[in-house]
């Protein structure tokens, strides 16, 4: 097992290693006027490739970047150059954001040689590494064969069941006033408030200044106090799957089962009908 949080200088000490491959997995919300591929080639960790999370997707849905297939997942890694013998390396241009979805999806589909750079590129440029702009060379073509694990996804009906049963703890990412309905949903037509029960972690507190995540005790510190013990299954949620995905994360660290994620997330729930929400 590799570790799933890798720090700047274990990244510089480690670039350009056999088997070593760096990934910016950066999504601009769409209240952002950013493009994650655009800024990519404008600077870059040296050696990095482009893991386009909108993409590596399911392209039969409206919802965003919702899980593919395991076939299209090993499609797509493979022409990235990703093996099953691959450690894969996750960043994203806002220091630690959407990194973790890109951790994540590897783990979901078997493969456990992934991390998240801590800090992400925020922290490696301001200790003034390198960087790189432009395109990168092309990936030579890997063979990936994927081992789905579907006990760490959920959907929409797992989550309309456990309303009644409430067997699993749904943690959710977003900040603290778009849980409770106090600002507009981001995106269109998306009703305001939560799913019914759930609990409200903002994934940025688990963050530090600098983006990195907080040492394992403070992390479990925050999990406690929203409810988060070990003692009920953990499904996290957000406004996409994204920053879901850094609860899942720091569930880890903190030495805590990582749970599930519920891909479809606000997105979906709140953009549906039949769906009971709850404000404030």
């Amino acid at each position: 097992m590799v570790d799933a949080l890798v720090s700047t200088a274990w990244l510089a000490a480690n670039l350009g290693a056999p088997g070593i491959a760096v990934f910016d997995t950066t999504k601009y919300l769409p209240n952002e006027p950013k493009d994650g591929l655009t800024e990519f080639r404008l600077a870059h960790i040296p050696g990095a490739r482009f893991f386009d999370i909108d993409v590596f997707a399911d392209p039969d849905t409206t919802l965003p970047h919702m899980v593919p297939t395991p076939g299209r997942f090993a499609k797509l890694a493979g022409a990235l150059g990703i093996s099953n013998d691959t450690h894969c390396i996750f960043y994203d241009q806002k220091g630690l954001a959407s990194a973790a979805r890109g951790w994540w999806l590897m783990g979901l589909f078997g493969h456990d040689k992934a991390s998240v750079l801590d800090g992400g590129l925020p922290k490696w440029l301001s200790e003034g590494r390198a960087s790189a702009a432009g395109e990168p060379a092309a990936a030579t073509p890997a063979e990936f064969l994927p081992a789905y694990r579907p006990q760490r996804l959920r959907g929409v009906g797992d989550l309309i069941g456990n309303l009644a049963r409430n067997a699993e703890l749904v943690l959710d990412a977003r900040a603290s006033n778009r849980f409770r309905a106090e600002v507009p949903e981001i995106r269109p037509g998306i009703r305001a408030g939560h799913i019914p029960g759930s609990a409200n972690l903002p994934y940025n507190t688990l963050l530090a200044p600098d983006q990195t995540m907080l040492p394992p005790a403070a992390l479990r510190e925050k999990l406690a106090e929203a409810g988060v013990d070990g003692s009920r299954p953990v499904v996290t949620s957000c406004g996409s799957g994204v920053t879901a995905c850094i609860l899942t994360l720091a569930m880890t660290q903190a030495g805590l089962p990582a749970g599930a994620v519920y891909d479809g997330s606000w997105t979906e729930w709140g953009g549906r009908t039949d769906t009971p929400v709850e404000t404030g």
